[in-house]
């Protein structure tokens, strides 16, 4: 069965950054995507996120709302709301 694909709204974008939120219903996924840029994630909500990766791994990751991370450029993977709930994030891009 296929997901519903999660709601991306762009906040901000100027020469040095992109700034994006993202908004899952539950079960609701990005999509297979690999990071052109480092990025840093805010939390909105509480994340219940199931991640998959290449060759098959899947993880699955809780991050609580207002906490943040960051990652490197080359990140690939597919994002899914593996809770019961709306989760939300704000995703800045350093370009």
């Amino acid at each position: 069965m296929a997901r519903t694909e999660a709601v991306a709204t762009a906040l901000l974008s100027d020469d040095k950054t992109r700034t994006t939120r993202f908004d899952f219903a539950p079960g609701a996924e990005t999509g297979w995507h690999v990071h052109a840029h480092d990025y840093v994630i805010v939390a909105v909500t509480d994340l219940t996120m199931r991640l998959e990766l290449p060759g098959g791994e899947t993880r699955d990751v809780f991050t609580p709302a207002g906490q943040a991370y960051r990652r490197d450029k080359g990140t690939e993977h597919n994002v899914i709301n593996a809770g019961d709930a709306p989760m939300s994030f704000v995703e800045v891009e350093i370009l």
